[in-house]
């Protein structure tokens, strides 16, 4: 397998605007199907899908995904490392990687303490285990030709885990953040490792009820320590948490409004320091994120 990854070309077939949609792991395969068609005509470059016990596997998930479509790059956002051993996931990147095109960005993540221990796994030291993980995934071999390496980028949000991202991986995808932590993961992981965040828009001006949207898609992330830890650095505080989390977290994390507003926290992003950012619509279906997606092509492909 060859063992060199051309960053430039990585970062350009991310391209600067994504999608990320968790919706597609509960969506009939013929409905994904489609989906991941109009993604891409409109013009969006890359699609993230994520991975829960109660979802569709990343792997299998994403090849639904490819084989629906012909210029998509999809990543996994991300592959929970304690679902399958480093054999099959380098294998299983390679795989498709290979079949696709170098089409696949294999996104790969620790996942959280309820999620890993309700499978049987320890999650006393997820830092080493991800090292260790990383380096098995090195030694695995593969028997067809490659011409490259499929790149990986790690979910990361604090020091030590953005440290190992940018020596162990192709860069970072962060999650649940603001642009104050995009300028400081890239101070961190310095200017080489591609940084890829998620943000979480509303396509909604009210503000009321804007924000209701944001806390209903925040409260499970608000009590996860991931990421309550990853916040207490940023400046917030336990009032910040409280109450489904104050207008200040809310409009940090989940930015409102019209397409413009939107575009400009993007724009924010890059200017932090990201070269892709995934856009993810807070909506009730997979049909009207779509309707969102398009709302917002004109000013996002531009931002």
């Amino acid at each position: 397998m060859a063992d060199i990854v051309d960053m430039g070309e990585l970062r350009r077939r991310l391209g600067r605007t994504g999608v990320w949609l968790s919706s597609l792991a509960a969506t009939p395969a013929a409905r994904v199907r489609e989906a991941a068609a109009e993604i891409e005509e409109l013009g969006y470059a890359t699609l993230w899908v994520g991975e829960t016990p109660a979802g569709r596997e990343a792997f299998t998930h994403a090849a639904l995904l490819l084989s629906a479509t012909g210029r998509l790059r999809v990543a996994t956002g991300i592959a929970n490392i304690y679902g399958r051993d480093p054999v099959a996931a380098a294998n299983g990147a390679a795989t498709l990687a290979e079949a696709w095109d170098q089409r696949f960005v294999l996104g790969l993540g620790v996942s959280h303490k309820p999620l890993v221990t309700s499978r049987g796994h320890d999650y006393s030291a997820p830092l080493e285990y991800m090292r260790d993980y990383l380096g098995a995934m090195d030694q695995a071999t593969f028997g067809a030709p490659l011409a490259e390496t499929p790149p990986r980028v790690l979910a990361a949000l604090r020091r030590r885990m953005l440290e190992l991202a940018a020596r162990r991986a192709q860069g970072a995808h962060t999650y649940f953040v603001p642009p104050e932590h995009t300028a400081k993961a890239r101070d961190l992981i310095g200017s080489a490792p591609v940084l890829a965040p998620e943000q979480a828009v509303v396509v909604e001006t009210d503000a009321g009820r804007a924000r209701e949207i944001a806390r209903e898609y925040a409260a499970l992330y608000l009590s996860l320590p991931n990421y309550t830890k990853n916040l207490r650095e940023l400046g917030f505080s336990d009032d910040d948490f409280a109450d489904g989390g104050s207008d200040r977290l809310i409009d940090a994390i989940v930015v409102w409004g019209e397409p413009e507003t939107i575009a400009e926290r993007i724009r924010a992003h890059h200017d932090a320091g990201a070269d892709h950012v995934c856009v993810q619509p807070l909506a009730d279906s997979v049909d009207t994120q779509l309707e969102h997606l398009r709302l917002l092509a004109p000013a996002l492909l531009t931002a």
